[in-house]
């Protein structure tokens, strides 16, 4: 059920240009990364892909009756924030690694945050030996496999990462889950950080 996937680049060197642009104005680009999204089509493909889960997340949030105007605006912060971190990504030693990942991330997190998608399942995990003291895990299958942590109140995002064996997904401010069969080793945010030993309790 749980298992490591290679992630290969959706990139191109063609350059993007009429229809297979980018959801955004290409005249209007500023940034180094705009720049380079609107010129490489495998970058401007990931840029349509998240324009589309963005607009899939505004609706839902639209449709949350009284507490919709907070979530919209709450997601709207977000996205604008997301994008700054993007163009941030001239710091970067490779740029379009950089900027790729950063689409990649933001899809997955789309999709988990805002159920935009069936999760490929769902595990219950029983932590430090108490039914009670529950981690449950939504997976979906995006491009780059992404995870939805709940753990009472609190829920988050997380991406899988490369690791040597098992399957782990990292989420916020430190925040882990590494999957080892029927057994799990999951990390609070910071910055408490607290780890605990978690076994699979059931599937759906």
């Amino acid at each position: 059920m749980f298992r490591g996937l290679a992630i290969f680049s959706l990139l191109s060197v063609t350059p993007a240009s009429g229809q297979d642009g980018p959801a955004f104005d290409c005249a209007k680009a500023e940034s180094d990364a705009e720049k380079l999204v609107c010129a490489d089509a495998g970058l401007a493909q990931l840029d349509r892909r998240v324009a589309d889960r963005y607009a899939a997340a505004l609706a839902v949030a639209k449709s949350l009756g009284a507490g919709a105007q907070q979530a919209e605006d709450a997601l709207r912060a977000y996205q604008r924030g997301w994008v700054k971190g993007r163009d941030d990504c001239w710091k970067a030693d490779d740029l379009k690694a950089c900027v790729e990942a950063a689409y990649l991330r933001r899809e997955g997190e789309l999709v988990a945050q805002w159920l935009l998608e069936k999760p490929t399942s769902v595990a219950f995990w029983a932590c430090d030996g108490n039914p009670a003291n529950e981690v449950v895990t939504y997976f979906f299958d995006t491009t780059l496999p992404s995870v939805r942590f709940e753990r009472g109140d609190a829920v988050d995002t997380g991406s899988l990462s490369p690791t040597g064996s098992g399957s782990k997904y990292e989420g916020s401010f430190g925040r882990s889950i590494w999957i080892k069969g029927d057994e799990a080793t999951y990390r609070e945010p910071d910055p408490d950080g607290t780890t605990m030993t978690c076994t699979l309790a059931r599937t759906e």
